[in-house]
């Protein structure tokens, strides 16, 4: 049910994301979409799409918030001067107040012209979970709380509109997910090992601070428990949920990955793990299961090598890593899996790096130090996933499934009956991994959480005794797809791309156009790493609080100055090369004048090259407000 105010019908259409055919009876009655108006009062059953959305009430003092609740008279009250928020109730929204739908509110952050609102103007559902509807947010506003920003510097005014870009630019990435009446921070399992106490706190205070990408923005809400339920967690990450048939038998088949904001950033800039343990590009990814009352999850989990290591770009296709010398990486390396196994139990490595080239002391590093730990809860498996699939042998990725087979069938996964009873618990966790933590990573995940769909559906009943996953040609459809969107939602958050080897995922073998693909895809990550990731580093830090903006600052890391070769080297390269080139068109009067001055400039052209390649990393994008050498 969804009550709209005045307007035009076309406008709800498109903001609740519903087929107009679907939710208004008013078509076949003979009119059309312009000449319907509707009034307050009229309340129109709509399609599940669309349940009943808050307003934003906007006037020049103040902003109004309703409630996400259905009936409640409550509302929030923003004052644009003094940025205090209180509440307040319908009959105080002064009628001249200009209404605008929203879907929620992503919280505020303070920039240079002052404090700003984010909220969500536009949603999709992307389901239903254990009956509670789930959303992916699909647009944003970002609205200033001063009125006008004339009260600022030239320079002032161009910060504000750099960090307003890079705010946007964050919401822009795809793959921001939130409910309003359950909790997506947490896995199935951890929810039901909870306390009455626990569940009945707010969305906010019991959401797993891991993933609460706007928890930054919500910090002027946690202190005042009235006003949660204004505002929700935002997971990023990747959601799909499919209604699935097996021997008539239908089940809804989910799976979530949760990527945390703790040492978030992009490929090149954040790798290893921070003093506090946590690891870069650490994503936690569950598969569900529901059939007739019954549930099942199994979780794993993805994050870069655990001990200080860097990876910075330098114009170089693949830079060569390295492993700080000054750090006693066994303390935050025990701090990462002190905090994995309180969370999720064993802990299973799986190392998918080379062992060989620049990857091999990374790989040797890793094994010495799982060693040094001796903690009998972790155990270390190292795997050449290139040197064992090369030459197109993926059939060779069954050799690392059959070595954790014994292990996987041991920490089991979550289930539940019809009744509610919980039968089996997930023990334990494998933790995969390759450089990035994306390709190679998202292909052995995909594995072994068929492998266990396969025992959850064949406890639930939808599976006979003898019957495989593989041989249901249009659920095993739907499989590799949704894991192949997973592994591209991942790549492109982390690394700027889609991801590479999903034509294996999608069909389960490798073709030439995947190939294809794969170096298109890389070609495109080499420009964003070395070119276009400092802004997405310093978006993303900015988003998430670890860079804060100072009013009384009338400075900002943004004006950099640049080394006079920044400038100066890539003109004289492209001047020499072209000179090249066109001693090559217009011959000279002798081939020994035409070869001498070939010489000479494709010599200046190639020198010159060298230096930008020695110096290469005073050439590309680098991060400006948060200086990583420092966090590694």
């Amino acid at each position: 049910m969804c009550e709209l105010a005045c307007g035009d019908v076309s406008h709800y259409v498109e903001h609740c994301q519903i087929k107009p055919m679907v939710c208004f009876p008013l078509y076949k009655a003979g009119f059309t979409m312009p000449d319907v108006r509707l009034p307050r009062s009229l309340i129109l059953y709509l399609s599940p799409l669309c349940p009943l959305s808050p307003h934003r009430h906007t006037t020049p003092e103040k902003f109004y918030i309703e409630a996400c609740d259905d009936g409640s008279n409550d509302v929030l009250s923003i004052d644009r001067v003094s940025t205090e928020m209180i509440l307040t109730v319908r009959k105080d929204i002064p009628p001249h107040a200009v209404t605008r739908p929203i879907c929620g509110i992503m919280g505020t952050i303070r920039l240079v012209a002052g404090t700003y609102l984010i909220v969500i103007t536009k949603k999709k559902k992307v389901g239903d979970l254990l009956g509670h509807a789930v959303w992916k947010a699909m647009d944003f506003d970002v609205i200033s709380y001063k009125k006008t920003v004339l009260h600022l510097t030239d320079n002032q005014m161009q910060d504000n509109k750099a960090f307003l870009s890079m705010i946007n630019s964050v919401l822009l990435t795809d793959g921001f997910y939130f409910a309003t009446d359950y909790d997506l921070t947490h896995t199935l399992q951890r929810l039901a090992n909870t306390s009455p106490e626990f569940q009945e706190m707010s969305l906010l205070e019991r959401a797993d601070q891991r993933f609460v990408w706007n928890g930054h923005l919500l910090r002027e809400f946690m202190p005042q428990p009235e006003l949660h339920r204004f505002a929700f967690p935002v997971v990023h990450g990747f959601i799909v949920m499919k209604s699935c048939c097996i021997n008539g038998k239908i089940f809804d088949w989910n799976i979530i990955s949760r990527r945390s904001c703790f040492r978030a950033g992009v490929r090149y800039y954040v790798r290893g793990i921070d003093s506090e343990g946590h690891a870069a590009n650490f994503v936690e990814t569950e598969q569900i299961v529901q059939y007739s009352g019954g549930k099942a999850s199994f979780v794993q989990t993805r994050g870069s090598i655990p001990f200080y290591w860097s990876q910075r770009p330098n114009l170089k296709y693949k830079p060569k890593p390295q492993i700080s010398k000054t750090i006693n990486h066994l303390d935050g390396f025990q701090r990462h899996f002190d905090s994995q196994i309180i969370i999720y139990g064993k802990q299973v490595i799986l190392n998918l790096i080379d062992q060989k080239g620049s990857e091999k002391q990374l790989e040797q590093a890793f094994d010495k130090m799982v060693s040094s730990l001796g903690n009998g809860m972790v155990k270390y498996i190292a795997f050449d996933f290139h040197k064992e699939c090369s030459r197109m042998r993926w059939h060779r990725l069954q050799i690392l499934v059959d070595m954790v087979t014994e292990m996987q069938d041991e920490y089991g996964y979550f289930l539940v009956d019809v009744d509610g009873n919980v039968l089996v618990q997930q023990e334990g966790m494998f933790r995969s991994n390759c450089m990035d933590c994306l390709d190679r990573t998202n292909v052995i995940q995909s594995l072994l959480a068929r492998r266990s769909l396969q025992s959850q559906l064949e406890r639930l009943g939808v599976l006979h005794m003898g019957q495989r996953i593989e041989d249901q040609a249009d659920f095993e459809k739907i499989y590799k797809n949704a894991w192949a969107d997973n592994a591209n939602a991942c790549a492109k958050q982390y690394a700027g791309t889609g991801a590479l080897k999903t034509d294996f995922t999608r069909t389960g073998k490798r073709t030439q156009w995947g190939l294809v693909m794969d170096g298109w895809n890389s070609m495109i990550r080499y420009y964003k790493n070395n070119f276009s990731d400092g802004f997405r580093q310093d978006s993303i830090d900015l988003f998430l609080g670890n860079y804060a903006i100072d009013e009384a600052d009338m400075t900002t890391p943004l004006h950099e100055t640049k080394d006079w070769k920044f400038l100066t080297l890539p003109i004289i390269m492209v001047v020499a090369f072209s000179m090249c080139i066109i001693c090559l068109l217009m011959a000279g009067d002798t081939w020994t004048e035409t070869l001498a001055y070939v010489l000479f400039w494709g010599t200046a052209s190639f020198v010159t090259a060298g230096v930008i390649l020695f110096n290469g990393r005073e050439f590309v994008d680098s991060p400006k407000l948060v200086q990583k050498e420092k966090m590694d």
